[in-house]
């Protein structure tokens, strides 16, 4: 199954790293997908920052706060960028309980507060959870399965499974537990992407305008019983974006009227 996404996915991928991931400097290559990706994951909770807005506060720091935006909008960006930067740096970590925790912890540090006063950043939801009109399960038994994924996960990693398909599956079934208060998307991502990572793979975009493909694949996994959507979904995004920023690249590098 998917054996078309992947030889799709892979030969973009071959010509993506080779003219456009690789022809940039490393640090720029991944401030831009940094701030890519850190709009985007936000402003699918709810957050109003553009992608300029992003870069500004990226670049600036909280000394220049867009306009038009709140300051818990830029400390929840900013704790985003802490998270990411965290993940980066750590590659090599295991993919266990404890850098779970730690992600979600520097995801909520500075603004689980607001949402939920009693909660603390990084430790496990002590409640039952809803969100929109999802009413998950018991948290306690839902959280008792963390474990078994984080390992489950590593051991299809090992086994040779592609990256993306394990990526989305981890994803899937990582939100389905939901086990923290707040941040269980944010975290989700960033760890889907830390499987994409060590992979040398190119970290996975899931754009504001797609939230909704996105929230009914994550839905079927429980109306339907299976992770087939997201996964399809995945490999769509992935390959969508590959495609349109090589598209891109080719047409700014025309010559135009000027020269």
């Amino acid at each position: 199954m998917f054996e078309k996404d992947i030889k799709e996915y892979e030969d973009i991928r071959k010509e993506y790293q080779q003219k456009l991931a690789d022809r940039m400097g490393k640090n720029e290559w991944m401030e831009y997908n940094e701030i890519l990706f850190s709009a985007h994951s936000c402003a699918i909770e709810g957050n109003s920052f553009t992608v300029d807005d992003t870069r500004i506060l990226r670049e600036q720091g909280m000394a220049m706060i867009p306009v038009g935006r709140s300051l818990f909008e830029c400390i929840e960006m900013a704790d985003h960028f802490r998270a990411f930067d965290y993940m980066l740096s750590h590659l090599d970590h295991p993919f266990d309980e404890p850098f779970l925790k730690e992600v979600n912890r520097l995801v909520t540090e500075h603004t689980l507060s607001y949402r939920a006063p009693e909660a603390k950043a990084g430790e496990y939801t002590t409640e039952d959870m809803a969100a929109g009109d999802t009413i998950f399960g018991d948290h306690e038994k839902l959280i008792a399965r963390v474990p078994a994924l984080m390992t489950s996960t590593q051991k299809a990693l090992d086994d040779g499974q592609h990256p993306l398909v394990v990526a989305a599956k981890w994803h899937g079934y990582y939100e389905y537990l939901h086990p923290f208060r707040d941040g269980n998307g944010r975290t989700g991502r960033l760890l889907s992407n830390f499987i994409l990572l060590r992979a040398d793979h190119p970290i996975l975009i899931i754009k504001l305008e797609d939230r909704a493909e996105y929230i009914s694949a994550l839905k079927n996994i429980r109306t339907e019983g299976t992770d087939e959507h997201l996964i399809a979904f995945f490999f769509k995004t992935a390959i969508n974006r590959m495609k349109s920023e090589l598209a891109q690249k080719r047409k700014n590098t025309l010559p135009t009227m000027f020269f």
